[in-house]
């Protein structure tokens, strides 16, 4: 075959042949147009789609398994294409539609765009860009979720022109990217997905609705209204009637605002830990319950329960939901002295996940823990548990149906229960009131008022806060007399604020000054 010409030395420009024959517009010769077809043939099969040419994402929305329903979205410019190809009407009566009516659930047959062959019979939804969640033309194929099924549904959409399987996330970056969602909606639309108690799932769905980002924005706002009257002082102190104070009230507002984030910012990571769950530690010497307390707060048998000391030895982890809580409970080592290597590094670990825990629960047995004194009975905590034991750490003294005595007068911390875990006797009040101790710990309450609701969720939210604190502080310690240094510390301000969900732009100082700044010119 002969080869074509080269013009304008393509090749040495570094340029491939094959981008030559996609790009030059010279005509290629050949001996006969069979070759030639045969060699267009050969490029176009060559010239393989790009990720970025595929424009068009699917992905199966619902976890895989066997279920009733399985739920396949395609978001895209090529979503309509695939509705026309995959989505065939129910009933051979029926005509096929040149474009389906948006937001309406229709029954259908879902075929192979190929052969034709139907794969199931399901439900087909059309969302019409921007009305849909990614704001682009939406479609989602509602079929049986069998593994056949399913695989068949994407192995076609895998044949459609301009069509690829969605990244991880893809859809709700397109959301976000397209302005439906905000960072901090887009975080709790994550965590109302992952949460796993009653708490958590509150939390994330007033992300999600957008109240963390309105709070955050109130905030931002604020930060803006002062530095406006910073720039107005800026651009019309001299020669031009402008209000009297300014300056003492743009500093009297971020005074304000500097109380609020330190207010925000003094939460103990209640949010945050909230979040991930809080990580309680069971704690004390061998063969007071701790692995039974573990198995009764989880309603199985999660660790090995024997008389032999020394059972346990290494940590135990287990996510529970206490009270609506999310918690991670460890159930630890018993701490004593031994000589038995593999036991020492256990207690080790132990006292290591005690310190690094957010709550503390020791457990004692009750017979072995009272100590008679001319005061009346107390409870004696054991040499080796003392170096932990901490004003807040929480007490359960166990065993009580061993033990004769009644509750002692003097208890070893302000929270402290008696109970049996082999009788159950007293576990039902220990568990309401252990409850009750963590909510009070990390003041929660049963309103859902957004008083009560945390602000800061994610370490990023308190990493923009503190540095936004930081600019509001140099602000306040800037002399009255340099304007311009203290606008520049209040705009840094309003830039930290503004990255947990979106950047500032210049037009909202502007918005401020002209909308609501009253200059008396």
């Amino acid at each position: 075959m002969q080869k074509p010409k080269d013009p304008g030395g393509t090749k040495a420009k570094g340029l491939s042949r094959m981008n030559w024959y996609r790009d030059s517009s010279v005509s290629v010769q050949h001996p006969g147009q069979g070759h030639r077809a045969k060699l267009e043939d050969k490029v176009q099969k060559e010239l393989v789609s790009s990720d970025a040419q595929r424009r068009t994402i699917y992905a199966l929305s619902t976890p895989p398994g066997k279920a009733g329903v399985a739920v396949v979205r395609i978001s895209g410019p090529d979503a309509l294409n695939a509705w026309t190809a995959m989505v065939k009407p129910h009933s051979s009566t029926k005509r096929q539609k040149s474009h389906p009516e948006p937001w309406k659930l229709e029954r259908c047959r879902v075929t192979d765009p190929k052969t034709g062959d139907v794969l199931d019979d399901g439900l087909a939804v059309f969302f019409r860009g921007p009305k849909s969640f990614t704001t682009q033309d939406v479609l989602e194929l509602h079929i049986h979720s069998g593994r056949a099924i399913i695989s068949s549904v994407l192995a076609s959409l895998s044949r459609l022109p301009g069509c690829r399987p969605a990244e991880a996330g893809e859809f709700t970056r397109r959301a976000f990217e397209g302005g439906r969602l905000d960072l901090t909606q887009v975080e709790g639309l994550k965590d109302l997905i992952n949460a796993e108690t009653d708490s958590q799932r509150r939390i994330a769905l007033k992300t999600a609705e957008g109240d963390t980002r309105a709070r955050f924005e109130e905030l931002r706002a604020s930060i803006i209204k002062s530095l406006a009257m910073i720039e107005a002082i800026i651009d019309f102190g001299e020669g031009e009637d402008i209000e009297e104070g300014v300056y003492e009230q743009a500093r009297e507002r971020v005074t304000k605002l500097h109380g609020t984030i330190m207010h925000h910012l003094s939460d103990n990571r209640r949010g945050e830990i909230l979040r991930s769950g809080i990580r309680l530690a069971i704690f004390g010497p061998p063969n007071a319950g701790k692995s039974t307390l573990l198995n009764f707060l989880a309603q199985r048998d999660a660790a090995i329960v024997t008389a032999v000391p020394g059972t346990t030895r290494d940590i135990l982890e287990l996510s529970l939901d206490i009270g609506g809580l999310p918690v991670v409970v460890a159930d630890t080592a018993g701490l004593r002295q031994t000589d038995d290597l593999v036991e020492s590094i256990g207690v080790e670990r132990a006292r290591k996940a005690v310190k690094e825990s957010d709550v503390s629960l020791c457990v004692l047995s009750l017979p072995d823990a009272i100590l008679d004194t001319a005061d009346g009975p107390r409870i004696q905590i054991p040499p080796s548990l003392e170096s932990l034991i901490t004003p807040n750490t929480l007490f359960l003294l166990n065993k009580a149906d061993l033990s004769g005595s009644a509750l002692p007068v003097r208890t070893p911390g302000a929270k402290t229960w008696v109970a049996s875990l082999n009788t159950g006797e007293g576990t039902e009040k220990f568990l309401d009131n252990f409850a009750a101790a963590l909510r009070e710990r990390y003041d929660l309450s049963d309103d859902q008022s957004t008083q009560y609701t945390p602000l800061i969720t994610h370490a990023r939210h308190r990493t923009h806060l503190e540095s936004a604190l930081r600019f509001l502080e140099a602000f306040l310690d800037t002399p009255s007399d340099d304007v311009v240094l203290a606008a520049e510390e209040l705009r840094y301000a309003a830039q930290a604020i503004g990255k947990v969900s979106g950047l500032i732009d210049v037009e909202d100082v502007l918005d401020s000054v002209f909308r609501d700044f009253c200059i008396g010119k």
